[in-house]
């Protein structure tokens, strides 16, 4: 996994090159571009020999067979070529069809291509009714194609950006999620291309004050963009991984420091009879190298089914999936840990054999307590202990943030909460405003008449923790601002009246939308408490009016609502936006309005609390046209969880190495007490001949096992505290200190319980010893 993911290079040309493009702006530092922006930066820049533009979007498909919703991605001309994709069949934009007016044509993906059309030869240059309007197919993207990067994924349909249908798109304020990707000249590096850019930013700024003022083009490397997010967690997880191999060479160590004991006499022996030290040197090596390629080759093949069963077991957010596998790299990473592991503590053994005494060792019998040989063995399970330790305090760091966020309320009740998209038929598109309005009033009323279905609402612009939109405006009695980057923002809701019911939002205060709320009525407006708190502070905010950015008249506050966790349960609290407003849908403008009927998120509520039944909703909204769609069900519950999914998984990973780690450490925690108890089975007996009880000797090996167990603890313990401060300020940890005292005492007693648990059994076999029969041995 980290190969795939950190240290390979990307699957395209001269990839180092490669970096995103953003707007920095407001509240954000990685914003979306304008078109008119990027067309200027296109053009002015001295640094980038490319720069393209994508956004993603949706399609109705109709006229091959039922209609259908289609992932799209809209791309400027340059996007394929600056990455070297090159298709499969017919070809890519040419440069001048990605501009406003100009002819629709699209491309196909492969699977997109097998699907829907039989992988046909002639589909170049035949027409895909998307949306009601043909476009003519240029081009079929190969089936490797699989970019995920920003808001670009890898998609049925590729339209020039141009074809957008959005009057909002000559709009150089706009930014319609819109994010670009560019390719350095060479010899340039980023912090000169940035500088270019600034100068770039700057320039437009002066000339179009009004819209791009603080405006500033920010670039990321492409592949720092990919696995920023995600690095924190695989660095965790190889780190994890190394101590668990630490912990499993030290038992194997452990085992041949014990076996060469056993075989002192042999080696004296062979001494004796002429074999060099460097004979047995090599033999010891040998053995142990043997050792290490079987362990090394049934490794790799649990690695092969596990790889297997990883990939499917993946959070969808985690980059480069698709590239986790076996390889080459792999392998000869594999064999030169399993060699190097196998060498290196191999050499223990051998160390003690160049030291014993031959005269010695015959007359031991194999039978000695080798006082310097226990202390290896000693400082070899302390060192396990210690590696344990500090895994499992990672483990319940990372398992108690889980359950912090856990209980963390998003803000709406999401149980029994379905969202779904529905796109009106395409000739709505061209409807009047009043017949728009008709259509959203009958859609949402047979919706909310489906069998089980509570409560429906329609919801365009933001979505709790999956889309979101920004609205602009200043206070009554404030000048209106110079630009729209100068105004103040909060979060946009376009929702319908029973929206709050639905989501199980509370009402704190006054009102929320009506169905009265229409264009005839006076323009209102609900906020939620942060927007509250921050804009009137402890004055009462019913009443008061806000001027929006695309009206003319003020809206008035008629609510407050309680927030809602727009940007996750573990990340909201830190972003810069939080205030939320909601606005009546039935009370946008035409232009809006017409938006609005081509895409737009759909939330219900079943009365019985389970998820709504899909199969049922289709039914009542095919029934009102057989050529509008709903499409991509997901429960909120879902929702939610897939925000997590990345960290859970990294969670379950580091869990499970830590119990691995515990479990390997007991095992050589019992393999030393057990070897010390039959080493020095006379020593035993003689005491107990001199009057030691059953108890005195289970007290003396246990408190052997409690002593190391606590010499490893205390080391494990320095460790982790060193190692808890570099992920301090890191995202890995929600709601606990890296230092969490409760932690550190759970798992501390958690190893202890465990050392002494393998500590008693071979200590209850001490006990049994008869004495008569121990001094009765030579």
């Amino acid at each position: 996994m980290i190969n795939a993911v950190l240290l390979n290079p990307l699957p395209y040309p001269h990839s180092e090159e490669l970096l995103t493009v953003h707007a920095a702006k407001q509240n954000f530092n990685e914003g979306s571009v304008s078109y008119l922006n990027f067309r200027d930066w296109q053009r002015d820049n001295k640094t980038l020999s490319a720069l393209a533009v994508s956004r993603s979007t949706g399609y109705i498909l109709t006229g091959t067979g039922a209609s259908e919703e289609v992932r799209g991605e809209l791309v400027s001309s340059e996007f394929f070529p600056l990455l070297g994709v090159k298709p499969v069949a017919g070809r890519l934009f040419a440069p001048h069809e990605d501009e406003i007016g100009q002819s629709p044509v699209a491309m196909i993906g492969a699977g997109f291509w097998q699907r829907k059309l039989g992988g046909r030869p002639d589909v170049i240059g035949k027409a895909l009714t998307l949306d009601g309007r043909d476009y003519i197919v240029v081009g079929v993207m190969p089936a490797s194609f699989n970019l995920a990067i920003n808001n670009f994924r890898a998609s049925d349909i590729y339209v020039p950006i141009g074809q957008f249908q959005n009057p909002a798109l000559s709009d150089r304020a706009a930014g319609l999620g819109i994010h670009g990707i560019a390719r350095l000249k060479p010899g340039v590096t980023l912090e000169q291309a940035q500088a270019d850019m600034e100068r770039v930013s700057r320039g437009l700024e002066a000339t179009f004050p009004a819209e791009d003022q603080g405006i500033r083009a920010r670039l990321v490397p492409f592949k720092e963009s990919l696995v920023r997010e995600v690095r924190p967690l695989l660095v965790v997880l190889m780190g994890a991984v190394v101590f668990v191999l630490l912990i499993a060479c030290v038992n194997v160590a452990n085992l041949l420091l014990a076996r060469s004991n056993v075989r002192a006499q042999e080696f004296a022996v062979r001494s004796a009879l002429g074999a060099s030290r460097g004979r047995l040197l090599r033999q010891l090596l040998t053995e142990s190298l043997i050792l290490s390629i079987v362990g090394g080759g049934l490794g790799l093949v649990l690695a092969a089914v596990g790889t297997q069963a990883l990939v499917k077991m993946l959070p969808q957010g985690l980059p480069r999936a698709a590239e986790i596998h076996m390889n080459w790299l792999v392998l000869c990473f594999t064999a030169l840990i399993s060699l190097a592991s196998g060498t290196l503590f191999g050499f223990a053994p051998a160390m003690k054999m160049f030291k014993q005494n031959v005269q010695s060792a015959l007359k031991s019998g194999g039978r000695g307590t080798d006082v310097a040989n226990h202390r290896m063995q000693d400082w070899l399970v302390i060192l396990q202990m210690a590696s344990a330790l500090v895994l499992l305090i990672g483990a319940g760091l990372m398992i108690r943030s889980m359950v912090k966020l856990s209980n963390v309320d998003p803000g709406f009740r999401s149980k029994g909460v379905m969202t779904f998209g529905l796109e009106a038929a395409p000739e709505m598109k061209d409807a009047s405003p009043d017949a728009m309005r008709a259509y959203l009033r009958e859609a949402q009323r047979r919706i909310a008449l489906t069998p089980d279905v509570e409560a429906a609402s329609f919801s365009w612009a933001a979505l709790p923790m999956m889309s979101d939109d920004e609205q602009y405006f200043w206070l009554e009695g404030e000048p209106k601002p110079a630009s729209q980057n100068t105004m103040r923002s909060a979060i946009r809701y376009l929702v319908g009246a029973d929206y709050l019911r639905v989501m199980g939002i509370p009402l704190l205060r006054g009102r929320f939308l009506l169905d009265t709320d229409d264009e005839k009525s006076q323009r209102v407006i609900v906020i939620d408490d942060v927007f509250a708190r921050k804009f009137f502070g402890d004055a009462d905010p019913i009443g008061k009016r806000i001027h929006l950015d695309q009206f003319d008249d003020p809206a008035l506050v008629v609510g407050m609502v309680g927030h809602v966790n727009q940007w996750g349960l573990d990340s909201d609290l830190v972003n810069p936006l939080r205030a939320e407003t909601y606005q009546s849908m039935m009370q946008l403008p035409e232009v809006q309005l017409s938006m609005v009927v081509l895409g737009m998120d759909t939330v219900v509520r079943s009365k019985s609390g389970a998820t709504p039944s899909f199969k049922s909703i289709e039914r009542s909204v095919t029934q009102m046209n057989q050529e509008q769609v709903v499409y991509n069900p997901e429960t909120m519950d879902d929702v939610i969880s897939d925000t997590l999914a990345t960290r859970r998984f990294a969670m379950i990973l580091l869990a499970v190495f830590a119990g691995t780690a515990l479990v390997l450490a007991s095992i050589g925690m019992y393999g030393v007490i057990s070897y010390l108890v039959g080493q020095r089975s006379r020593e035993i007996g003689i005491r107990m001949a001199l009057g030691a009880d059953r108890r005195d000797v289970l007290r003396w090996v246990l408190g052997r096992g409690s002593r190391l167990a606590l010499t490893g603890a205390g080391c494990g313990l320095i460790v982790a505290l060193a190692l808890t401060r570099t992920i301090a300020g890191s995202s890995l940890l929600y709601g606990v200190r890296p230092y969490d005292p409760s932690t550190f005492l759970a798992v501390m007693v958690l190893m202890m319980g465990v050392a002494l648990a393998a500590c008693y059994f071979p200590a209850r076999r001490a006990t049994r010893i008869d004495p008569m029969k121990a001094l009765r041995t030579d």
